[in-house]
């Protein structure tokens, strides 16, 4: 794992994220900051996704729940070389496959169309699911959020997961505290999120989510084929690496405007 070119991807997948958002004048930022270092371990070291692998059979899945944050996913696909971006500009234009949200018949490679909250856990289960039924070795990886997490879809997939000992299956919360309303622990506690997941029966592994270190390990854990599904708490800042967006609920859903990206770039470039 070389951590100075992931560090050096998450800085370019934030200058993206904001930019596009910007030229498209609406969008999430907050939502798309929080999920970069796990989005970019994930495609570049764990799944080691191109443009070449992005539809093979044998690939493994990935679903976005809280599809939301769809700028931070097509940052990343820029950085496996599956957009350009002069692509990525095109967010949110008329007929663009880069939809606000996942749309996986307007672009296959998203996997799934997701953003309707609380139903993005389901597709990836039945992912999980359906490579038991092929004798596949693929995993199903999965991210969610914890306003999503509220969702009651959301809890019966985590039961029924460890009903079916989908120990395929690896599902990222990030846990960036905010919502659209307001604070997580204000509109709808999750907590004690670990011990509920726990009785679940899940594997569950608590980390910072902005250390790739941490990802890392908590991936390798994963890996252990005890029949339980897994369950990764990462623990993020919604707004990441931006100052006057970091923890702050109004950024959920709202673009910058070109003097705000200024300045955001330069604090992400100068970090």
């Amino acid at each position: 794992m070389d951590i100075a070119r992931l560090k050096a991807t998450a800085k370019r997948m934030r200058e993206n994220i904001l930019t596009m958002l910007c030229e498209a004048k609406s969008g999430h930022p907050g939502g798309s900051l929080s999920c970069v270092e796990i989005l970019a371990y994930l495609f570049i070291e764990r799944m080691k996704r191109t443009k070449a692998n992005s539809l093979s059979p044998d690939r493994d899945r990935f679903v976005l729940s809280k599809g939301h944050a769809a700028p931070a996913l097509y940052a990343v696909f820029n950085e496996v070389g599956m957009l350009s971006e002069k692509e990525l500009m095109t967010i949110r234009k008329l007929g663009s496959p880069l939809q606000g949200h996942p749309d996986v018949v307007k672009m296959p490679e998203v996997e799934a169309s997701t953003g309707s909250l609380g139903q993005g856990l389901s597709i990836a289960q039945g992912m999980a699911l359906a490579a038991r039924l092929d004798s596949s070795r693929r995993k199903v990886y999965c991210i969610t959020g914890d306003g999503e997490t509220q969702e009651g879809q959301i809890w019966e997939a985590l039961l029924s997961a460890s009903k079916f000992k989908l120990d395929n299956l690896i599902v990222f919360l990030d846990y960036n505290k905010s919502q659209i309303d307001g604070p997580v622990s204000e509109v709808m506690p999750l907590e004690p999120i670990k011990a509920k997941l726990e009785a679940f029966n899940w594997d569950v592994f608590e980390i910072d989510g902005h250390d790739f270190s941490q990802i890392a390990d908590a991936l390798a854990k994963c890996d252990n084929a005890n029949g339980k599904p897994k369950y990764i708490i990462a623990h993020t800042v919604k707004g990441k690496a931006v100052s006057f967006m970091e923890g702050q609920t109004r950024w959920h859903g709202v673009a910058p405007n070109k003097e705000e990206l200024a300045k955001a770039l330069a604090e992400i470039r100068n970090c």
